[in-house]
């Protein structure tokens, strides 16, 4: 008789390719990991590169609070054409020479899309309205708008300005930028509405997520490299490396793993999701303070 195949429980950090859609990875994944149970935290459009955090069997209950975290990224920005989907994957819908959009220009733009900000996203993104996605209503022509709403865009930097002259004459500037945002933000958004706000138009021709949460780039895995060795964070190191620390002792663990809520000290008031440890570094759940007790979010132990 063959033993039964039984996946570890972690966390895969993937360098996502381009051209696939953030599930293809998570159906590639499951082959490699011979599990159904596969899933990922916050997609990743096709065109773009770079982390995309699946969880593996018990991981998975940990991703809903991962997508909640912090992203980076490294893109280049197009000014002088817009797009119908705001990316370079949509049908070009308008040309404008930008070659006299001076720089000083570009950064006050920039600066009005920093911080605490109202964003429409993409009508190409996945977003449901009234439960249809977005890009189904888009694909099939209908009108509708997508209502804004508040991101935070901790940094968009732009490191380098070039002159180039896209493939229908037009003068345009491409610009090599870094963003830092909350969850929910459109990159393609903040080229679309950079290049309105200039006058010109704009798209993303370039998108490479470089960190989301703590979970960065030089720990990241392409398919290829995990088809020869499924690198996985233990799902213990994954929950101490993005969630505040708890430590209880032997019977409070066994109380917790029990459903009783536990009291919880003062200084996780606030915090979110807090990881629960017991004796020898066991991960145990995923709790919040709720009025000086230990909310379950998801148990692990």
């Amino acid at each position: 008789m063959t033993a039964k195949h039984t996946p570890p429980d972690g966390l895969v950090i993937v360098d996502k390719p381009s051209g696939f859609t953030s599930h293809d990875v998570v159906a590639k994944m499951r082959g490699i990991a011979r599990t159904r149970r596969v899933g990922h935290a916050g997609t990743l459009d096709p065109m773009a590169t770079g982390v995309l955090v699946l969880g593996v069997e018990k991981a998975t209950k940990l991703l809903g609070h991962l997508a909640l975290t912090e992203k980076e990224y490294l893109g280049t920005i197009r000014l002088g054409q817009t797009t119908i989907t705001d990316d370079a994957e949509g049908e070009i819908t308008a040309s404008a020479d930008a070659s006299k959009v001076r720089r000083e220009d570009i950064d006050a733009g920039v600066a009005k899309l920093t911080g605490d900000i109202m964003q429409v996203p993409s009508k190409v993104s996945a977003i449901k309205i009234d439960g249809v996605r977005s890009y189904k209503r888009a694909r099939e022509g209908e009108e509708f708008d997508i209502p804004a709403r508040p991101v935070t865009v901790s940094s968009f930097a732009v490191y380098d300005v070039r002159e180039a002259v896209a493939e229908d004459g037009t003068p345009v500037l491409d610009l090599v930028v870094s963003v830092v945002c909350s969850s929910g933000t459109y990159i393609r958004a903040l080229a679309r509405d950079l290049g309105a706000g200039l006058g010109v138009g704009g798209h993303l021709t370039a998108l490479r997520r470089t960190r989301v949460g703590p979970y960065k780039l030089d720990g990241a895995r392409t398919l290829d490299q995990l088809q020869q060795e499924l690198t996985m964070l233990p799902l213990a190191e994954a929950a101490a490396a993005a969630f505040p620390r708890w430590d209880v002792d032997d019977r409070r663990a066994r109380l917790l793993v029990n459903g009783v809520r536990l009291e919880m000290p003062d200084e996780y008031a606030g915090a979110g999701a807090v990881a629960v440890f017991g004796p020898g570094g066991r991960f145990l759940a995923l709790v919040e303070h709720q009025r000086g007790k230990a909310k379950s979010l998801a148990v692990f132990g």
